[in-house]
């Protein structure tokens, strides 16, 4: 998915660029529920549009108003989702509803991807001979519980790791000598990793300066080469 959204030629990163796009949107806009993002949500999935989807937002919109816990609403949220349709896109499409639903719920200011991080963990209960847990189970509300707990506890590790390797990039800031070498930190700081062929066209900065400038970031110990390939390379935290 990485490669495909930050290698991609044209608009269109194609079906796991999508995917990346999905999730990255849903963490980069705020915790809102509207018929535009629903249907955006869709289109980068491939999956079936709702008749209605103002009907569909406004389901969901009451459902984070109900008494209910924020997992448990959460968990239902994902089971309306799931009834658009089958297949993995409508899956997809179910879990990203699920974590909207639980931000707005818990007052969030942006939603963050969990339920889709754990929700195949061997470990969960799921149905008689399901290789997954689904929202038709009858155990589907202590799944969802027990995904987003081991979810939320990964998220907290990384949270912290992600911090700390941030203020290493930006304390190795002062060392580089590259004239862009500032905006090229901001970049990584802001994007999951970049290509050095992106950072080339900020302004003073040439493709074999944007190679150097990384080959020293990684000399530093700041970032690291994530791609794990000797071309179209890719770097992040």
């Amino acid at each position: 998915m990485r490669d495909a959204a930050h290698l991609a030629l044209s608009e269109d990163p194609g079906p796991a660029g999508r995917l990346h796009r999905l999730w990255r949107s849903l963490a980069g806009k705020g915790a809102r529920l509207d018929a535009s993002r629903i249907s955006e949500a869709l289109r980068l999935l491939d999956a079936p549009a709702p008749d209605a989807p103002g009907a569909l937002v406004g389901e969901l919109r009451d459902l984070t108003k109900g008494p209910a816990d924020p997992v448990t609403l959460a968990a239902t949220a994902a089971a309306r989702a799931f009834a658009l349709g089958k297949g993995p896109e409508v899956e997809n499409f179910a879990l990203w509803t699920a974590d909207l639903v639980l931000a707005i719920r818990l007052g969030w200011e942006r939603p963050a991807p969990l339920l889709m991080t754990k929700i195949l963990t061997a470990s969960l209960p799921r149905g008689p001979g399901a290789a997954r847990p689904r929202p038709y189970d009858a155990d589907w509300p202590h799944a969802v519980a027990s995904a987003y707990a081991l979810a939320v506890a990964d998220a907290h590790a990384l949270a912290g790791e992600q911090l700390r390797k941030s203020e290493k990039l930006l304390a190795v800031e002062s060392k580089l000598r590259a004239k862009a070498g500032s905006r090229v930190v901001e970049l990584l700081l802001d994007d999951d990793c970049i290509a050095p062929s992106r950072a080339a066209k900020l302004p003073g900065l040439s493709d074999c300066a944007a190679r150097r400038l990384f080959d020293r970031l990684v000399e530093l110990g700041a970032v690291r080469e994530v791609s794990g390939r000797p071309s179209f390379r890719l770097y992040g935290l």
